[in-house]
């Protein structure tokens, strides 16, 4: 799964917002205005869930608004990330990999001017957005 929503705990601060996952440990941040923080939060929740499924954790399930005791001032909203578009963005670093296939299929596909890299990767692509 790559989408998830999970609520936010919004406090205000003198110079803006501080904002919590209560369902998720260690996820917080902070932001300038209202718009700043909404982005903050929708980005620190991508990183925090994509360290979850990338070290195999168990994710947890989002709680609801309703079971959430605000204090006052504060304010509870869902916020929705996309751990795939995160990994997109700051996980792009190209990394070398080494594969086996038959020669003369080799040589055929180099004859072709074929970019072996950019065909492997519509290729796990297309595999991917199958599932």
């Amino acid at each position: 799964m790559n989408k998830y929503v999970y609520p936010a705990i919004f406090t205000p601060e003198s110079t803006g917002w501080s904002i919590h996952f209560p369902d998720l440990e260690g996820c917080y941040t902070c932001g300038d205005d209202l718009k700043d923080g909404i982005e903050m939060a929708q980005d620190a929740l991508a990183l925090v869930l994509y360290e979850y499924e990338a070290n195999n954790r168990v994710i947890p399930p989002p709680g609801n608004l309703e079971d959430i005791i605000l204090k006052e001032g504060q304010f509870v909203n869902y916020i929705l990330c996309d751990t795939m578009v995160y990994r997109k963005k700051y996980r792009s670093k190209a990394v070398k990999k080494t594969l086996t296939i038959p020669e003369w299929l080799n040589e055929a596909a180099s004859n072709a001017g074929l970019n072996f890299s950019q065909i492997l990767q519509e290729a796990l692509l297309k595999r991917l957005q199958a599932k």
